[in-house]
């Protein structure tokens, strides 16, 4: 007996480590569903990268997916929901970990759900598997849904409200394929250190509704999202649409509340843009789609 109730209270330990939060602020679980990447007939041979080859069955079979949700959530008709996807080589409790992000969530007192999908687990893959396909997102929010339903959560007629995507360098390329086939509306888009490709996607997104909004945050050492992010500076100068550019360290709240399109250089490092500082929950705070408790 005793040696259980030590499991019991190691095994909680780790948890609150793991998330970087009091896990009395959060009820956090994991679900499975099979609208997440993988598996999908595009890593069923698995993937080689820089002559190392990642396994179907160690990086391409899992279909979890992490919800976070505030103790103090509203659910009433609607419920906001943000998704992050994560960069190479990790999968979503080493994101949820590492970056901070439950601890983020939690502290901007959001009324949303936070939800990390897995995508290529502990692999350097960019690919979003199912995810980039027609309507596969939606059916992926009708499933955390429901989840969060079964668990008395959110009330039983219950819907989707406002939809924010965010994500961390290799992550940005779902990011575009959801926001182009993802068959829902998205009203805002993080990217941090991840636009590498998609470009094109992004401007023509944001151009096609008035609404949207997009903070495109990039480094000088995430070798790629630089060059991107100023050549999508220069295509937005010469179709003379309006967006502010901004240095992290002088950047405001108050520039983030009244400007939709936003492009951020960052001094940082590639891996400290998310939690140091707190990137994610100033831009959470300050966005205009979610509301406090």
């Amino acid at each position: 007996m005793q040696r259980r109730i030590y499991l019991l209270i190691f095994s909680l330990f780790l948890t609150a480590r793991l998330f970087g939060q009091n896990t009395n602020d959060a009820v956090i679980f994991h679900i499975h569903s099979s609208h997440t990447s993988f598996p999908d007939s595009g890593r069923l041979h698995g993937h080689t990268s820089d002559s190392v080859f990642y396994t179907t069955a160690d990086h391409y079979r899992d279909s979890t997916v992490l919800i976070i949700a505030p103790k103090n959530l509203n659910s009433k008709k609607k419920i906001d929901m943000i998704f992050w996807f994560h960069g190479w080589r990790n999968n979503v409790d080493s994101t949820a970990s590492y970056y901070q992000l439950t601890r983020q969530f939690i502290a901007s007192k959001r009324n949303a759900v936070l939800v990390l999908p897995e995508a290529a687990r502990n692999s350097p893959d960019s690919y979003g598997g199912k995810l980039e396909k027609p309507g596969v997102f939606k059916a992926l929010v009708s499933d955390v849904l429901d989840s969060l339903k079964v668990r008395h959560l959110i009330g039983k007629s219950c819907i989707s409200g406002k939809i924010l995507l965010g994500g961390h360098s290799g992550g940005g390329r779902v990011i575009g394929k959801i926001v182009a086939n993802g068959g829902m509306e998205i009203n805002e888009v993080m990217l941090f250190d991840a636009m590498y490709s998609e470009t094109e996607t992004f401007m023509s997104w944001m151009q096609a509704n008035q609404a949207h909004r997009l903070i495109d945050m990039y480094t000088d050492v995430g070798y790629g999202p630089d060059a991107e992010s100023r050549r999508m500076a220069g295509l937005l100068q010469q179709q003379q649409v309006p967006f502010l550019q901004a240095e992290e360290s002088a950047l405001t709240g108050q520039q983030l509340q009244s400007n939709r399109l936003i492009i951020i250089h960052s001094k940082s490092q590639h891996n400290d843009i998310i939690c140091n500082p707190d990137n994610f929950e100033l831009y959470l705070v300050n966005s205009p789609f979610l509301t406090a408790w």
